[in-house]
């Protein structure tokens, strides 16, 4: 029998592949398979904004019968992202879910080298007392015309996009009763 070149490799090629078909041990009967649980089966969907930039994508949050989130997704019903997330967004489960995340109000006097545990009623009766002081100081009731004005230049305020038309006019209607004129909104900046 006269062997060529090409009638080799034939005979090669198929030798190698029933060996290695063989020694992967197929097997042509039928699989038994199921469908995985899914880890949200049963969780509560909330929607919300994603909180780090300007845009508003739409999320989808998926909480357990404990209130703890166990999954974040982008909303497919959200008209600004339709669904898409940037690498922030995707990664916003993370955000709540971290172990490292910071629970407590620390806090640093000045020119202190250390951080100090706050309550949140020490905190937020602070930023009161902080803002009423910086109104007291900066507040002008009329202008060089005589004019009343009753506004305070001391203090800006800056909103976020990602609230809805009710909660900005609340919040706009907060910082125009405190007198400040200096008010941004993050979508614009």
């Amino acid at each position: 029998m006269k062997i060529t070149r090409r009638s080799f490799l034939k005979i090669s090629g198929a030798t190698a592949a029933g060996t290695v078909m063989g020694g992967l041990g197929f097997d042509l009967s039928p699989v038994e398979s199921y469908a995985q649980e899914l880890r949200i089966k049963g969780a509560k969907e909330t929607t919300t904004v994603c909180c780090y930039c300007s845009v508003g994508c739409g999320i989808i949050v998926h909480t357990d019968a404990k209130g703890t989130v166990i999954n974040t997704e982008g909303d497919p019903d959200h008209p600004t992202s339709e669904g898409g997330l940037c690498a922030k967004g995707m990664s916003l489960y993370q955000l709540v879910t971290n172990k490292d995340r910071l629970k407590k109000v620390l806090y640093r006097a000045p020119n202190s080298t250390k951080w100090e545990e706050k309550s949140w009623d020490w905190t937020l009766t602070e930023i009161a007392k902080r803002v009423k002081k910086s109104r007291d100081a900066s507040f002008v009731q009329k202008n060089d015309k005589d004019q009343v004005v009753n506004r305070t230049n001391g203090i800006a305020g800056i909103g976020c996009a990602h609230v809805n038309n009710e909660e900005g006019w609340l919040y706009q209607k907060f910082l125009r009763a405190l007198g400040l004129v200096y008010i941004e909104f993050e979508a614009r900046l």
